[in-house]
């Protein structure tokens, strides 16, 4: 029982798997004894209940007349459970629309502040001249409240899609610049001397020495922005009521006092970042796999991966693939009907559409030449 409370002791993969399945559980069960019984301790227009039946209860409701005298009225009401909000937004088609604008906006502020960013703070961080004239005017603009600048948005945008977006993008861009040119400076010298060593320019040791070694670091703090974003999302749907979960939770939430759909939209929150999290886990793994590579303390070899590894890389390639056939067929749906005379994905991502055709063409271009090198260099066989 040491190892429990051993100061930064090490966990075994199974028992943290085991661990936080029961911290998980250890939540519901308080979360559902806060607000069981007829009268909880919480009372569920704060807190819902997680779980319970969905049909509607017979509530006594007091009412006052013209006279000031009050009487009692049995009214049927729903009960505010998370489980059938799910069942009322499942069936409601806004919700797909508003999950699927959510999702185009947070790439496609992911893939503008990348643009600008590694640019931006490659050029501060390495030449001394942009250095000395942007490092702290950058270091600066991190401590302005990002909600303040909104009506500039609005100004220079308007109410819609591209301004989330760039919103969004400029929200991350402030974290993101300080952060590359922090990594910049934490390159060994002994990698620099080496490529001097050997006579590379200027414009090759950017290339082989400080790309390769801030990405590998930066997509580690890209997983950490990514809750970041998600909250300036929040902010910025509610602008103008466009569309978004944002924009569907502050309906839900202040319009029409659904708890309820509240903890189910924060839950929805929960489980996208999550995916997003083992998402650049999964790439980081795929672009810079030096990362992951263990030796065993014996031998010194680098270990094979795990049976857990090979298949969970299996289960994200065959979802990649399936990804990218149901893309297929629904661009093409958008000329030709195939599986409706309606083009889904122009109602499902609207403005945000050409996020969703780029992130694709990505995906498909990466794909198609890792084919074309396994071809040019196979694997030598073992004899």
């Amino acid at each position: 029982m040491d190892w429990m409370f051993r100061l930064r002791g090490e966990i075994s993969g199974r028992q943290y798997l085991v661990w936080s399945l029961i911290g998980f559980a250890l939540l519901f069960v308080i979360w559902y004894a806060l607000t069981a019984g007829s009268e909880p301790i919480v009372n569920t227009a704060i807190l819902p209940k997680p779980i319970s039946n969905c049909d509607s209860i017979l509530v006594d409701r007091s009412y006052e007349d013209d006279n000031g005298e009050s009487y009692i009225v049995q009214e049927y009401r729903k009960v505010n459970a998370v489980n059938c909000a799910y069942g009322e937004m499942l069936g409601d088609a806004s919700f797909y629309r508003n999950l699927c604008l959510s999702l185009g906006f947070n790439f496609g502020g992911y893939l503008i502040a990348l643009l600008w960013s590694i640019p931006i703070g490659f050029c501060i961080g390495l030449l001394p001249l942009f250095r000395a004239s942007y490092e702290s005017p950058v270091n600066a603009i991190r401590f302005i409240p990002l909600t303040a600048v909104t009506s500039i948005f609005i100004a220079s945008f308007g109410l819609n899609a591209s301004m989330k977006i760039n919103f969004l993008a400029f929200g991350i861009m402030i974290y993101l610049i300080p952060i590359i040119i922090q990594r910049i400076n934490e390159v060994k010298d002994v990698y620099l001397k080496t490529v001097y060593t050997i006579g590379a320019s200027k414009w090759q040791t950017i290339t082989s020495v400080y790309l390769p070694s801030v990405l590998s670091r930066l997509s580690d703090d890209l997983r950490v922005l990514t809750a970041i974003s998600w909250t300036y999302i929040i902010v910025a749907e509610s602008i103008g009521d466009e569309g978004g979960l944002g924009a569907y939770l502050f309906r839900s939430g202040q319009r029409m006092a659904r708890p309820d759909r509240v903890f189910a939209i924060l839950i929805i929150f929960i489980i996208i970042g999550i995916l997003q999290d083992r998402l650049f886990v999964y790439l980081d793994k795929k672009f810079f796999p030096h990362k992951y590579q263990t030796k065993n303390k014996y031998s010194q070899k680098i270990e094979d991966p795990s049976a857990w590894d090979v298949i969970s890389d299996y289960i994200v390639k065959a979802t990649v693939w399936i990804f990218i056939g149901i893309y297929g067929i629904l661009l093409l749906n958008q000329y030709v009907t195939i599986i409706s005379p309606r083009p889904l994905l122009t109602e499902l991502f609207s403005d945000t559409l050409w996020v969703i055709h780029t992130l694709f063409i990505m995906v498909v271009v990466y794909k198609v030449s890792k084919i074309f090198s396994k071809k040019r260099n196979p694997k030598p066989q073992v004899i």
